[in-house]
């Protein structure tokens, strides 16, 4: 029932957003860095209009669609582990924005801009409306889920599967996974796999220090209390 109720929610919403596709669709194109993007069949224009809809569908019912994730892992879930989720499910929605949001705004621009240089006066850019659109969901969704690694973090160490003073002592390993899945879920360009990297690499250290002054503190306060 979990996942009908999110698939009926997600194509609920993605119906109506259809009726918005064309303005979304205006919107978007007048912030592509590009000069002219182009389809190159009849029902491509309706295709890229169709997956607008379940896009911008799903980036509205993630929230619902966390919260019902949520819901159906809590009762398999101890207490303590309850006491941290629960608070996590709105940083994780901001931070999955936040990504998609980082990705379109920031990095959609650089890696473009860098892979249109490869042009030459006789080869020019003639991309598809619908090129453009999957290039730029995926993106999207990949920084929207990466960016939800300070939050992983955060639950590993709170549930104690692993200390903060491990990841950080363990952090060479943790950049070279980091790059080595930039290079895996981006474009095969030295660019787009730094913008994806560098930023992770960042929360990451962010997060594992975060997570050891949470650790000293709950250490200093249980010393307190053993005291009294």
């Amino acid at each position: 029932s979990t996942i009908i109720s999110i698939i009926a929610v997600w194509l609920g919403l993605s119906v109506v957003l259809w009726f918005l596709s064309g303005h979304m669709l205006d919107f978007l194109l007048s912030t592509v860095p590009l000069e002219n993007l182009y389809f190159n069949a009849p029902v491509e224009a309706f295709m890229v209009r169709l997956k607008l809809s379940f896009v911008a569908g799903f980036l509205v019912a993630f929230p619902y669609m966390l919260f019902k994730v949520w819901a159906f892992v809590a009762p398999g879930l101890f207490t303590h582990e309850k006491r941290v989720m629960i608070p996590l499910i709105i940083p994780s929605t901001l931070l999955f924005y936040a990504g998609a949001v980082f990705a379109y705004w920031i990095m959609v621009p650089i890696v473009l801009g860098f892979l249109i240089e490869f042009g030459t006066e006789m080869l020019e850019p003639l991309i598809s409306i619908s090129k453009y659109f999957g290039f730029v969901a995926r993106l999207c969704l990949a920084f929207g889920i990466v960016f939800q690694l300070p939050l992983v973090i955060l639950f590993l160490t709170s549930t104690v599967v692993v200390s903060a003073r491990a990841l950080l002592r363990q952090w060479r390993w943790a950049v070279l996974i980091i790059f080595v899945g930039g290079a895996v879920l981006t474009p095969p360009d030295p660019a787009s796999q730094l913008l994806m990297a560098v930023p992770l690499v960042l929360l990451f250290l962010a997060s594992s220090l975060i997570a050891l002054l949470m650790e000293r503190r709950k250490r200093r306060d249980r010393d307190e209390e053993d005291d009294v």
